[in-house]
This record gives structure tokens, sequence and C-alpha cells, in this order.
């Protein structure tokens, strides 16, 4: 039996309250796609510690990585000095993201990253302002958290926030009942109303969007609307950034999202899949931009200097590369979203299916919770799932990307009788009516 949900802490621990958990499960050990706990109990972990593990956990390359580097250096300050782990990544990053964007800067978390791209943003255009999409999850620190839209709990009682943001419709077709080439004109519409009317070209510095929303449901933007971002930023000279932090290193079947469609952003944010658990993030940009970032305004202590998650890093690209995770994460994804759809036809409770490789996302309509219980009910079957949005009305599918079609055919079986005891044929055709009238949810938990 699965551990049961808790948001206290255990009678007697010393961990501040404040963290939110899914289960009271305790592991002891990792491997591959599965956590294991102190009795060899075994959980099939399709949370990948929110977009963290990409390669699964205990990858054998990274931790032999991790090892060798733990015993030659921990430390190198890089304002003091310049460590060849630091180097080393930076060369193995350059390989991976487009030539255009050969400029890097390393922090330890997402939410440092969003910071970094924010600064630098400001700092090369002098201009004060930036544009976020709504349903956008950035982070937990003061500025990410000023651009963060997904859900009020991120943001609560932590006001006034840092000033400057500006929030423009993000294009979620789903929750609009519009098909995606009217959403599309009509964010984009209101993106240039925007301009014109709360932040003008000449004061906005940036505009901040995940290629496919995360907190806010796993809903990836089309072609098109990314198209016409690069267009208005190419016109008004506003930097283009790319919060890739869950969708970046093999997530959706590519080595970052961007790559979809062919439209190249000026920044790119890192984290989560970069480190395989370990703390490290940042941000690739194009060197023009970085050339204008003055000299000592922005730095950390740890960000280049910690050298065993920059070890973990070069590790986790090589492992990457070599078994082509990204290439496993199309296959793999195209089998799951097979298998959810034809769940779909089923359980018509399930108003969308979407997401691109291993980021996928299940839209249930109609009554609230459905999406909880089919997770708690998985959960029951040690199989971990989260859910995010707006109304915790999605449940989304994050394995590691070593998945094979075993674990992936296990855990739709599961997720079959999840909805067979929680959204029976018989009265999901009355829910899925109430859809079609526009009730829709999510919800989400992230850390950054």
């Amino acid at each position: 039996m699965a551990p049961e949900t808790a948001n206290a802490s255990p009678t007697g621990s010393h961990l501040a309250p404040v963290w939110s958990r899914l289960t009271q499960l305790r592991p002891v050990r990792g491997e591959g796609a599965y956590l294991f706990d102190e009795a060899g109990t075994a959980y099939l972990d399709f949370t990948s510690g929110i977009g963290v593990a990409n390669t699964g956990h205990a990858h054998p390359r990274v931790v032999e990585a991790i090892q060798r580097q733990a015993a030659e250096l921990l430390f190198a300050q890089v304002n003091i000095v310049l460590s060849p782990a630091l180097e080393r990544l930076a060369d193995a990053l350059a390989t991976v993201v487009h030539p255009e964007l050969g400029s890097f800067f390393f922090s330890n978390s997402g939410a440092e990253a969003v910071e970094a791209a924010v600064k630098l943003a400001r700092h090369a255009t002098l201009r004060p302002n930036v544009v976020v999409f709504q349903g956008s999850f950035h982070g937990r620190t003061g500025q990410a958290m000023a651009l963060t839209t997904s859900k009020t709990v991120y943001r609560h009682r932590y006001q006034p926030l840092p000033a400057g943001v500006v929030v423009a419709p993000f294009p979620y077709a789903y929750r609009y009942g519009w098909d995606d080439d009217t959403t599309v004109d009509f964010c984009l519409r209101e993106l240039e109303l925007i301009l014109k009317s709360q932040t003008a070209p000449d004061e906005t510095a940036a505009f901040i969007i995940e290629p496919v929303l995360g907190e806010g449901g796993y809903v990836p933007a089309p072609k098109r609307f990314l198209e016409g971002l690069r267009r208005l930023a190419d016109q008004h000279g506003i930097v283009l950034v790319f919060d890739e932090v869950q969708t970046g290193f093999g997530r959706t079947g590519k080595f970052f999202a961007y790559e979809h469609h062919g439209v190249l952003p000026d920044v790119v944010i890192l984290a989560k899949g970069l480190g395989s658990g370990l703390p490290i993030s940042g941000i690739a940009a194009r060197p023009e931009l970085t050339a204008k970032w003055e000299k000592g305004t922005h730095g950390g202590t740890y960000g280049g200097g910690s050298t065993v998650p920059l070890a973990a890093a070069r590790a986790t690209i090589d492992a990457l590369i070599a078994e082509d995770l990204p290439g496993n994460a199309a296959r793999m994804g195209e089998r799951l979203i097979a298998g959810l759809r034809e769940l779909q036809r089923q359980y018509p409770v399930i108003g969308d299916v979407r997401g691109l490789g291993l980021m996928i996302g299940v839209e249930f309509a109609g009554e609230a919770g459905v999406a909880k219980r089919v997770q708690q009910a998985c959960l029951a079957e040690n199989l971990l799932l989260l859910t995010c949005g707006v109304d915790d009305q999605v449940v989304r599918w994050i394995p590691p990307l070593v998945v094979g079609e075993a674990e992936i055919d296990a855990a739709l079986a599961v997720f079959r009788r999840a909805l067979a005891a929680n959204a029976a044929p018989a009265a999901v055709e009355q829910r899925g009516a109430r859809a079609v009238a526009g009730v829709v949810s999510s919800g989400g938990r992230g850390e950054r």
C-alpha cells in the first residue's frame, strides 16, 4: 500500500511544515524510473522529482562523475579562480545549444537563473519592464514570484512584489474553448494592445515565456504564437527569453523545446534536468547581449564554483547524447499519448491530452477533484504522478527519459484502473457535457 499524503511535518520533525508533500514515502535508493523504500518496495516515479531526474535515478555515468570530482576538488570560487570543471561544462553546453546562444552564466536554482535572465535583459536594453504570460511559473524568489501567475499560493501573503511586470494571455486553446488559430490571433492582438496601453516598447526589456506552460497546465505554445513573439521582439528590440527549466535537456523529445518550432530566443533559462538532481542552473544567451552585462553587476558564490554539480551536469549531457535520451523521450511520449488518448475515448471526463515528448498533460473536465482522486488511486498502486494548473485538474506525466515500453504500459494500466474506480463512463458523459459549457480546472506543485 502506498504511503498516505500529508502536508504537515511528521511528529517530532525539525523540518518546517511549509513544504507540501505528495506522500510520506521515505526512499533510500533510486534506480532508473524507480524509487525504493527501506523495505525494498518499488515505486514507479513518473514525477522525476518535478522534471529533474531526466537521466533517471542514480545514473551510473553521473554518479561516477560526482565521485571522481568530489575526490579532486569540491569548490573553486569563480570570482577568484577558473576551474576546469566550469570550462568543461560550458564547452559541453556549447555543443547542444544553438551556436548563437554560446554565452553562459551559472547559478544554483531555476529561480536564480530566471532572475539572471531578467537582470541581463534590463541591463542590455536599459529598459525596466518585462512581459510574462498567464499561467506561468518562474520560481519562488521575490523577482521570480512577481513573474509567476500559475497559482496564488506561490505569491500568497508575499505582496508587494517587485514592479515592472505585465501579464499577457497565454494561448491556452482548451481553456478558451477555441481552436488554435483563433486563440493565437487573440493572444497576439492582446499582446500588441499591451504594448500600446501598459508598457511601451521602449520601456519593455523582455518577453519571458515557457514554450510549454508548466505549472499552468502542461500546454505547448503553438508555433505561430512563438513566431509572433519573435517578430514583435525583433520589431521593438525586446529580448525574447524562453524559460526551459522544465522543458530542457530532452524532456520534450528534443534537447530544447525551441527546436520543435525553429524559433530561436535570445536567452534560454536552464535548470532541473541539467544536473540530474544536483543543484545547478544557468542561462544560455547571445554573446552580444552578455557583452553589455557590466562586469561585477551580477554574480554568486556557488553557481560557477561548486565543482561537483558542474561535473554532474557535464556527465548528464554526455548521458543524454550517448543514450539518445531525447529520442527515447519522443518515442515513449508517442506511446504514452496514444495510450492516454485511447483512455480519453473511453472516459470523456478526460477533456484534453496534450504535450511534447515526455511532458504530457491530461486535463479533466467537469466535476472538480477527479484528477486528484485519480492521482491518489495511482499512488495506492505505487505510481507517482503530479497534478498542475490553477484548479488541480491536470494530471502531468513526467517520467525519467530512460523509461521503457514496459514501464509506460504498466503506468497506463494503473491509470486505467484508477479511471475505472473514479470516473465511470456512464457518469462521465454528463461531466463531459459540462466541460463543453466551459468548466475546466488545473493545479500545481513546483519548486525552484
